[in-house]
């Protein structure tokens, strides 16, 4: 066989090898790679470019190589997952490096960890002092990882005893110009659907290049053409509109009428109305 010939076939199979190398390894970035990790694949990499070009070598050698690799990443994996003292010695463990606002210097010194990385790590989560830190770990990637103090902390819609809506994760239904039908038939709309709210905004949907519905059925779209201005969604604030008119009107009704029975009776629908806006209010904004 031409040597030509032999390096296309070993790089193609080394090639299809590494696409499937990495269903060895944890699901995870490679920034977040544990020093094992790391040095497995770079390992399993080498041996798969050398042996792709490198004729002399016989391709017995680096398959018995790569497959000896290949066991040894799977079962420390499998370990990994049943032992947590060995996954803490293969893959590290967080390290606490903060506490009540102080530094824990002796564990930073464990760790060959200097403070200028430290104030880096926190500058990159928008915390520029230390004493706002309630706790600090110091993760195996290398990665802080830090909670605030109370005080320190964004306020929240449950902070301030604001009842807001639950929110499911918005579905692709339209990709380059394409129906997504599967994405359509999860939130339980159909082309024609898609086509009427299409066609209130006068867009086609070969223009479209990304149209997603929320769970509350509303339609955002994303054209091609960055030219062209798409109308804000106006559904949710004319209901919003239309519910507090309807509790005005009830409220003007009652102070209008002459009828004791009349007016009792739209005091108590305005009444009613209120709760409804303060129900579905959260709904609407």
């Amino acid at each position: 066989m031409p040597g030509w010939v032999e390096i296309l076939l070993r790089t193609t199979v080394a090639f299809l090898i590494l696409l499937a190398a990495p269903k060895i390894f944890r699901r995870t970035s490679i920034a977040h790679f544990s020093y094992f990790e790391a040095s497995a694949m770079i390992i399993i990499a080498v041996i798969l470019a050398v042996g792709s070009f490198h004729i002399g070598i016989p391709v017995g050698y680096s398959i018995t190589a790569l497959i000896t690799w290949v066991l040894i990443v799977g079962v420390v994996n499998y370990i990994s997952l049943k032992s947590v003292s060995f996954r803490n010695f293969i893959h590290g463990k967080g390290i606490p490096v903060i506490k009540d606002g102080k530094v824990l210097e002796e564990n930073l010194k464990k760790e060959r960890y200097t403070t200028d990385d430290l104030l880096k790590q926190l500058r990159a989560r928008n915390v520029f002092k230390v004493a706002d830190v309630e706790f600090a770990v110091l993760e195996s990637s290398g990665d802080i990882n830090v909670l605030l103090k109370k005080e320190n902390q964004p306020l929240t819609p449950k902070d301030m005893l604001i009842p807001v809506a639950p929110v499911k994760e918005p579905q692709t239904i339209v990709m380059d110009g394409k129906v997504m039908d599967e994405a359509l038939a999860t939130v339980g709309l159909n082309r024609g659907w898609l086509e009427a709210e299409l066609e209130k905004q006068g867009i086609a949907i070969e223009n479209v290049f990304i149209g997603q519905v929320d769970s509350y059925g509303e339609l955002t779209v994303d054209l091609f053409d960055d030219k062209i201005k798409v109308p804000e969604p106006k559904e949710k604030p004319l209901l919003l509109a239309s519910i507090k008119k309807t509790q005005a009107d009830l409220e003007i009704f009652s102070l209008q009428t002459e009828n004791e029975q009349a007016k009792d009776l739209f005091k108590n629908s305005a009444s009613e109305m209120e709760e409804v806006l303060k129900t579905v209010q959260k709904y609407l904004h």
